[in-house]
C-alpha cells in the first residue's frame, strides 16, 4: 500500500509575483521552483519550515463572486489558509498597513488558553489565518 503525502495548494493569481511577493515578505515563504509549461509559469513556493507548499498560476478569468470577508467563504471551497506565529501583536506590527484585516485579532482564549487569530486577505483577497497559541487536544 503507498502512502499519501500532502504535495501543495495550487492558487490561481491575478499577478503571481505580487502573490508571492507577499507570501514571502508576511509569511516568510520562499520560491523552490519555477516552471515553464506550454508558455505559463508555475511558482513553487515553500514555507519556513518546509512543511506547506503553494503552487501559484496565473488566473485565466475572474472571480465569479465578490470576495469574501471575515474569515473566509461560506459556500463550499476551502475557506482559508491558517498559519502559527509565536506572537500573534507581534506579526501583525512588522505587517504594518500591508496587513489588510477581514476579522479580527479575536480573543479565542475561552475555548483554549492563549489562542487568538486574526484573518487577513491576500492581494487576491483569499483570506489568511494567523494564529497564535492553538494545539491540538492531548498536545
Amino acid at each position: 500500500m503507498s502512502t499519501v503525502t500532502f504535495a501543495h495548494v495550487g492558487v490561481a493569481c491575478t499577478d503571481p509575483l505580487a502573490t508571492e511577493a507577499w507570501y514571502v515578505r508576511h509569511l516568510g515563504f520562499r520560491r523552490v521552483r519555477r516552471v515553464e509549461i506550454e508558455g505559463k509559469t508555475l511558482l513553487f513556493l515553500a514555507s519556513a519550515d518546509g512543511g506547506f507548499r503553494l503552487e501559484l498560476f496565473q488566473a485565466t478569468a475572474r472571480h465569479p463572486f465578490p470576495p469574501p470577508g471575515g474569515d473566509g467563504p461560506q459556500w463550499p471551497t476551502i475557506k482559508h489558509l491558517a498559519f502559527a506565529v509565536p506572537d500573534l501583536d507581534a506579526f501583525l506590527r512588522k505587517m504594518g498597513p500591508a496587513a489588510v484585516v477581514t476579522q479580527g485579532p479575536v480573543d479565542l482564549g475561552r475555548h483554549l488558553d492563549g489562542w487568538k487569530a486574526v484573518w487577513l486577505a491576500d492581494p487576491d483577497g483569499r483570506i489568511v489565518e494567523v494564529s497564535q497559541g492553538y494545539r491540538d487536544e492531548g498536545a
